[in-house]
């Protein structure tokens, strides 16, 4: 047999641990305040400014978050039993199937994008086509809220969720983040960091958020 590869089957895999996923995420913003801290404030960031993209949304809580703080918001997840899984959960929020690496959105066409636990699960060579793909697709003042396991190297789970399938999720430092999402095109607000909750796997936590410039400003760049 080869070597395993990175995350083969990434959407097949979340197929597997859709409900057993949402069973310990879904609710998992009530015991997060500095979390819910953080989409308050994007959620002010972008409400009436235009749509809005939850990327990698998994079972939607994130999206329905904001929604319920009036953004117009969407969710985009690789799997489709995830998607089958948040449309079920939230019915009044829109659920696409699409791959982060190839969003089917016109250019400039978002006033915000999150993603929560999302780009850890790109090998890191992928993760500045991602970014590129954020960039692209926000509009000039657009916001971005990125948050993910910070760290060095990469952490694998086996027999995930009892489903008998694996995961692979890259870690970022701040630094490697902000650098990645500066080559992007997307200029960096603020990074924040904090330690895990006791209920949470013991990583450090991150959150990136920054905006795509404005013609104007990428002029003088």
């Amino acid at each position: 047999m080869g070597e395993r590869g990175w995350n083969p089957d990434l959407a097949r895999t979340y197929d597997r641990v859709a409900r057993a996923y949402a069973e310990q995420y879904f609710t998992e913003l009530e015991r997060k305040p500095f979390d819910r801290e953080l989409l308050d404030r994007f959620a002010a960031a972008v409400r009436g400014r235009g749509r809005v993209m939850d990327l990698g949304c998994g079972p939607g809580h994130v999206g329905r978050y904001l929604a319920e703080r009036s953004v117009d918001v969407f969710g985009v997840d690789l799997s489709p039993g995830m998607v089958a899984v948040a449309r079920e959960l939230n019915p009044g929020l829109r659920v696409e199937h699409g791959d982060m690496r190839a969003l089917a959105l016109p250019d400039a066409s978002l006033a915000g994008v999150v993603a929560f636990y999302s780009l850890i699960h790109l090998e890191r060579a992928s993760a500045p086509q991602a970014l590129a793909e954020i960039a692209r697709v926000l509009a000039p003042g657009g916001v971005v809220l990125l948050a993910f396991h910070g760290g060095e190297g990469e952490a694998h789970a086996d027999d995930w969720f009892g489903q008998g399938v694996s995961v692979d999720a890259t870690l970022f430092s701040p630094e490697e983040m902000g650098r990645l999402m500066g080559q992007a095109g997307l200029a960096v607000a603020e990074i924040l960091t904090r330690p895990p909750y006791d209920f949470e796997y013991p990583t450090q936590r991150v959150y990136a958020s920054g905006t795509r410039p404005l013609a104007a400003l990428q002029g003088r760049m």
